[in-house]
């Protein structure tokens, strides 16, 4: 399945989510969405990175943004934004054996403020389901300030953290429930 297909079948799941509609549209108008070069804004790629017992999910204080923030990063041209996420989440967790999930889990599209020489710009997030194998030890990067296991019961709530991190939670939240 292309994005634009995946994209149209989660805006079905989740009729009247803004962020799908913004990305939708994004990747119709663009000439080149995934090219981090792209002045106005460009697709990447999320993973929400989940233990092996579902339990809690990996967290990245970003080193750039300093806020606490799922793993993922640019697409640096790949349209397989799925590939983008599993990619990101290695290289920024140290992690082996991660699988990712088919279909999209979340999406999102937040201004990325200017900075030194980089002008403000749209990031339109595309994010999916990351599974942790059976060593959950992770290696902090350079893009990282910290790295942090956090109970998603507890993220799904709480105030002192990004709005998408708790929309994240609480779709988390109601999957396992189901």
């Amino acid at each position: 399945m292309t994005l634009h297909q995946t994209l149209r079948s989660y805006a079905q799941a989740f009729p009247g989510d803004p962020h799908v509609q913004a990305c939708l549209a994004f990747l119709e108008q663009a000439e080149r969405p995934f090219d981090r070069e792209h002045a106005s804004g460009h697709f990447t790629g999320s993973a929400w990175l989940v233990s092996g017992d579902g339990e809690r999910v990996l967290l990245t204080h970003h080193r750039k943004l300093q806020r606490w923030l799922q793993l993922g990063g640019h697409a640096d041209g790949d349209s397989d934004l799925a590939a983008v996420a599993l990619r990101e989440a290695a290289e920024e967790s140290g992690l082996q054996g991660l699988t990712v999930e088919p279909g999209i889990f979340d999406v999102d599209r937040h201004w990325i403020p200017e900075r030194k020489h980089e002008p403000g710009h749209w990031h339109y997030d595309v994010r999916y389901v990351v599974r942790a194998g059976e060593c959950e030890g992770y290696l902090v990067s350079d893009e990282s300030l910290a790295l942090a296991w956090v109970p998603i019961r507890d993220l799904a709530y709480a105030q002192d953290t990004d709005e998408s991190l708790r929309r994240m939670a609480r779709k988390w939240l109601v999957r396992m429930s189901a």
